[in-house]
């Protein structure tokens, strides 16, 4: 091993950045180039099939086969001009990861001649093995048969690999008896859900508005390490994370990384997959420097929340593989190294009108911010009256080890909303009559007739809340770098629309009994605004004296997923899914299941490549080196020189002694706990005593380990160091 780490560093001291020419000066010019937006259907439709195409999905009704078999044909000819000789259904399965199975636009006719086809039939729906996909007991492995089904919402792509090109179609994915398995088809069903609330409360200011769209921008944080010293550390092969590794002398205290000159390898990096992605059309706009060494983030312009978790998705899948080209490695796991800042994905949340109002913006005049306050405070009651649903949809393995240091939300669900309004919502509550002007600008005389002095990013940031209020969004910060961001959107989306739909009756509840539309808003958002007061917090996230004012507001701290995860299935949950058609019972716990599995399994991996390197490479090092020591005491007391310069060799005997039988003996234990799990069938128990029993031996094992680290000599040490990982250019 620790040839192969010597080996690895003279490989990346030859590595040079490699030179990568744009192909177009202007992104705007290769912008979506391969892509089957709407100008690619304009040029390969005929226009009656094209209007009826964009109709149905402004109107979210099913295409008919008609039209699909139009649209199918146009996508072939379009595909095939750029090249691409397969298709397939392009699909988010519960693993986290995207799926794909290729076909051939080649077929034989009737008359057995070659011909290239593709038909409608192929386009809307095409059937995938379910059997293998984590379907949370759903299906049986010998009941196989699973359906994805076309998106018409969000555009086909062409990818390339290796010089060939496929036509890539974003799909659901859904099993025989119709239950979602991917992570698409409930963000597709809350996205619809949210649109119906969010239209309805608009009706009280805009007559006009016929639709609300979701937007979502997605801020994807991750780190870059040279690939021979990725291939050359089997924790990060196999985990995505270093489970050991003694902190370098220099991290990231003097934070002379952020917003730094972007080093020549990663700015090249950047250059290819930017260029790759804007060709897919994915509008990234952001590039920088993280504040851990070799960390870094990209950021695209705010998109239909639908399009931007796809985009997001295939924008990893397109990272790792320009990485490849730069024999670099793209992490992705949110906490690859200790100490230092781990990674997330900022997903940045709004919902704005076809009338181009942003509902989450302070307007200009006083009857728009008494639109803005509706959208705005009913989304902080929702989080209040959700948190910990909010909290489950964040929660995983890896995201464990992220939340709660190093600039990442804490467990804790809180929203921060800035002073400004901050004050504004505690003027309302003090508020009791609310006298209003009469004539069309409608203001409250309360303090709130203040807000159109308020401007975009009138609050500060806070990097340690979780759900912050940045302006004219909402930013969730606590979602994981490698994760799915459908998850948490879903969840998001459903309970704003739940809370929605609860102001709507409450409104027309008070306008019923003879109160004025304004004030009735004015009398439920103050009720809000009380009774959702303990989720706001605008300090210190990381500090224990905010832990204990948490726990006396009565909010959750859940800093590990099993327990986490309860609030998924809680009669709460299960009641607000289904009313709203998102996810029926059977779906719910089949992905309960999923998530409790995935993270034992993967707290399963970790223990065991901890126990391989710790016994297999660090016992032996260390003992190797002990014996060096040995010798030289021996050496020293043949010279007759048995004083305290032989003492410091002994006393480092005896501590590597000590260190070695710490590995040894908590890597049996963490066997045994592991045994003991493994023997658990309910799968709750088991993530908890994987949780409980099996992770909690990590710690102990890996402070020995590091302890070693700064004693053995560096020539003998197996593992990359940090200061190599994190410091080779």
């Amino acid at each position: 091993m620790a040839i192969l780490r010597f080996k690895a560093l003279e490989l990346v001291n030859e590595r040079r950045a490699k030179v990568v020419a744009p192909a177009a000066t202007r992104r705007s010019e290769s912008f979506g180039q391969s892509v089957f937006n709407l100008e690619a259907m304009r040029s390969t439709m005929a226009g009656e099939y094209f209007k009826k195409l964009q109709a149905a999905v402004r109107q979210g009704a099913a295409v008919d086969r008609g039209v699909a078999d139009a649209v199918a044909s146009a996508m072939k000819t379009w595909a095939m001009a750029k090249g691409a000789t397969h298709y397939t259904h392009w699909f988010q399965p519960l693993t986290g990861a995207t799926a794909e199975k290729h076909d051939s636009f080649f077929d034989l006719n009737s008359d057995g001649r070659p011909i290239e086809s593709f038909k409608g039939s192929a386009l809307v729906q095409q059937e995938p093995d379910a059997s293998s996909f984590p379907n949370g007991g759903i299906r049986n492995t010998f009941e196989a048969r699973g359906y994805t089904a076309w998106d018409p919402t969000s555009p086909a792509f062409i990818i390339e690999t290796v010089g060939a090109k496929t036509l890539c179609i974003p799909t659901i994915f859904v099993a025989y008896t119709g239950e979602a398995l991917d992570y698409k088809a409930p963000l597709l069903r809350s996205l619809a859900v949210l649109e119906k609330a969010a239209l309805d409360v608009c009706q009280y200011f805009d007559k006009d508005v016929a639709r609300v769209n979701t937007t979502l921008g997605i801020e994807q944080e991750y780190f870059l390490v040279d690939r021979a010293l990725f291939d050359a550390r089997p924790d990060l092969v196999l985990t995505g994370r270093t489970v050991f590794g003694h902190s370098p002398a220099k991290g990231q205290q003097l934070e002379d990384h952020y917003f730094g000159s972007i080093p020549a390898r990663a700015h090249g990096f950047m250059l290819e997959f930017e260029e790759e992605a804007n060709q897919l059309g994915i509008p990234l706009r952001t590039r920088h420097n993280e504040v851990a060494p070799n960390q870094f983030e990209c950021a695209p312009t705010f998109e239909d929340a639908n399009l931007a978790v796809d985009h997001n998705q295939l924008l990893m899948d397109v990272m790792a593989r320009v990485a490849e080209r730069h024999d670099l490695k793209v992490l992705l796991h949110e906490k690859p190294f200790a100490g230092v800042n781990g990674s997330g994905k900022h997903n940045n949340w709004a919902m704005s009108t076809d009338t181009g109002v942003n509902l989450l913006a302070p307007g200009k005049r006083p009857k728009e911010n008494l639109q803005f306050l509706a959208f705005f405070i009913t989304t902080i009651k929702a989080v209040h009256r959700h948190a910990d649903l909010l909290r489950a949809s964040i929660a995983s393995a890896s995201n464990d080890h992220r939340l709660g240091a190093n600039e990442a939300p804490p467990a804790i669900m809180s929203v921060f909303v800035g002073s400004k309004l901050d004050s504004v919502m505690d003027e309302l509550e003090r508020t009791a009559q609310v006298p209003l002007d009469k004539g069309d600008n409608i203001y409250l005389k309360l303090g709130i007739d203040k807000i159109p002095a308020i401007l975009l990013d009138n609050t500060d940031r806070n990097r340690t809340s979780p759900f912050a209020f940045t302006g004219n969004k909402f930013e969730l910060r606590a979602v994981g770098s490698s994760a799915n961001c459908s998850s948490a959107m879903t969840v998001l989306n459903a309970i704003v629309a739940d809370q929605l739909i609860d102001f709507k009756t409450s409104v027309d509840a008070l306008i019923d009994a003879g109160k004025k539309k304004e004030v009735a808003i004015v009398e439920v958002l103050r009720d809000y605004v009380i009774t959702s007061k303990n989720i706001r917090f605008e300090g210190n996230g990381y500090s224990d004296e905010w832990r204990d004012e948490a726990a006396q507001r009565g909010l959750s701290n859940l800093p590990t997923t099993p327990p986490a995860l309860d609030a998924l299935v809680s009669a709460e949950s299960a009641a607000l899914f289904a009313r709203h058609g998102i996810f029926s019972e059977t779906e719910l716990h089949a992905r309960h299941e999923i998530l409790l599995e995935d993270y034992q399994k993967k707290i399963q991996i970790e223990s065991r490549v901890i126990g391989d390197l710790a016994v297999n490479h660090i016992i032996p090092t260390a003992i190797a080196y002990q014996t060096k020591l040995i010798d030289n005491v021996r050496g020293l007391r043949e010279l007759g020189l048995d004083g305290d310069d032989a003492q410091v060799t002994v006393e480092m005997i005896k501590t590597i002694s000590r260190h070695v039988t710490t590995i040894k003996t908590t890597v049996d234990a963490m066997i045994e706990a592991r045994k003991a799990a493994n023997k658990i069938e309910a799968p709750r128990a088991r993530a908890a005593a994987y949780c409980d029993d099996v992770k909690t031996k990590f710690d102990p094992i890996r402070r020995a380990v590091d302890k070693l680290e700064q004693m053995v000599a560096d020539e003998d040490w197996p593992l990359v160091k940090y200061r190599e990982l994190l410091f080779s250019r």
